[in-house]
């Protein structure tokens, strides 16, 4: 049903260069009608983009230009070798952090649409780490609206408990050990998608700390928190283990300048049994969670 619904919807495989000129692996989702507003979803940690797919292209449906990314390391973001067909190269010495996804990756993307749409409303769709970016970016002031969905300061004593102590045991005893000994985070310790040893290793750094990436003394793009004075609603899902109310509430108070709306959404309020931290992107909430979230987007 989700690929039938895209039949009117032109897609289209892109690149796209960051502001260090590394190419971006991207997929614009484009209206077979009139573009009313343009919409950048920007990815949670180790997603690929292609998670969002139904999404954007529901969106697009609506009259939205979406363009949709992988950040540098991952996805069709993450190099390919020399040698052997469509294989990838290793990760082991590729230097990367998410401090670099932000700065350079989803700023890029900011400026892209911000360029290839010049008369449209810009819009940002940030679901996790996505949402933590917007904060960081030095042209966040180029967004009208920005959605969060399941986006978080990711302290982890702020997770539900009992998931609190299995990230700690992961991230710490597994996922650590490993990148050291590898070079990079394997997907298969837990994470989904290999991740560069910089990205993993700053991460786990914020995830450790009370204020998550507020109190990083390396992180210059906190300033640009304050910048931010766009509209703003983030969405906490009842269900979500990791973006708990608090840890939601945490992310948006940095943002100073402006008064963010948090609205705690249940399975109920959906009508099924689950969300979670994933669940608000399942083809299954295109006439509820969707529905309202593109009202919003588009209001």
């Amino acid at each position: 049903m989700a690929e039938a619904a895209l039949d009117d919807v032109f897609i289209d495989d892109i690149t796209f260069p960051a502001t260090d000129g590394y190419q971006l692996g991207a997929t614009l989702f484009l209206p077979r009608g009139a573009k009313r507003h343009a919409v950048l979803i920007n990815s949670a940690t180790a997603t690929p983009r292609r998670i969002y797919k139904g999404f954007a292209g529901y969106l697009a449906r609506r009259g939205c230009a979406v363009l949709t990314y992988d950040y540098r390391g991952t996805g069709d973001s993450r190099q390919k070798a020399m040698v052997g067909y469509n294989q990838l190269k290793p990760l082991v010495g590729f230097k990367a952090t998410m401090s670099d996804w932000a700065a350079l990756d989803a700023a890029a993307a900011v400026a892209w649409m911000r360029e290839r749409y010049k008369t449209l409303p810009l819009n940002y769709v940030g679901h996790s780490f996505g949402g933590q970016a917007l904060g960081l970016l030095p042209n966040n002031s180029e967004i009208s609206r920005a959605l969060f969905i399941a986006a978080q300061a990711g302290y982890w004593k702020l997770m539900a408990s009992p998931e609190r102590y299995r990230v700690y045991a992961m991230l710490n005893f597994v996922g650590l050990p490993l990148t050291k000994l590898l070079g990079y985070a394997p997907g298969w310790s837990g994470l989904g998608q290999d991740l560069p040893k910089g990205v993993f290793e700053q991460w786990v750094g914020w995830v450790m700390s009370e204020r998550y990436l507020f109190t990083d003394p390396k992180l210059p793009g906190l300033s640009n928190f304050e910048n931010y004075k766009g509209a703003l609603r983030a969405l906490c899902l009842a269900d979500d283990p990791w973006a708990t109310r608090p840890a939601v509430g945490l992310l948006c108070s940095g943002f100073s300048a402006i008064e963010p709306e948090i609205l705690t959404v249940t399975p109920a309020d959906a009508g099924v049994g689950k969300i979670g931290h994933f669940g608000f992107f399942r083809p299954e909430h295109r006439d509820t969670l969707w529905r309202g979230a593109a009202e919003w987007i588009q209001a």
